[in-house]
């Protein structure tokens, strides 16, 4: 369960990073790239670090449900 949280947040981390790329570069293409325009990278880039968020938060809550991971630290009764 450690690593596909740490897997998750890669993802998303990756995907923010891919957003960021996307913004700096404003829609520039190279001398020698194709000539179709690339739309809506930053948009689909950040997308799918939404999805992976929501991924991960229902893995997590799945996973507590199903008792594969148990919550750590101060008791609620202190």
């Amino acid at each position: 369960m450690k690593y596909l949280v740490i897997v998750a947040f890669i993802a998303i981390l990756g995907s923010l990073a891919a957003a960021l790329v996307y913004m700096m570069r404003g829609g520039q293409q190279d001398p020698g790239a194709s000539a179709a325009p690339r739309k809506n990278h930053m948009a689909r880039a950040l997308a799918f670090r939404v999805g992976f968020s929501i991924l991960l938060f229902v893995v997590v809550l799945v996973s507590y449900f199903m008792g594969w991971i148990q919550p750590t630290g101060l008791p609620l009764g202190r």
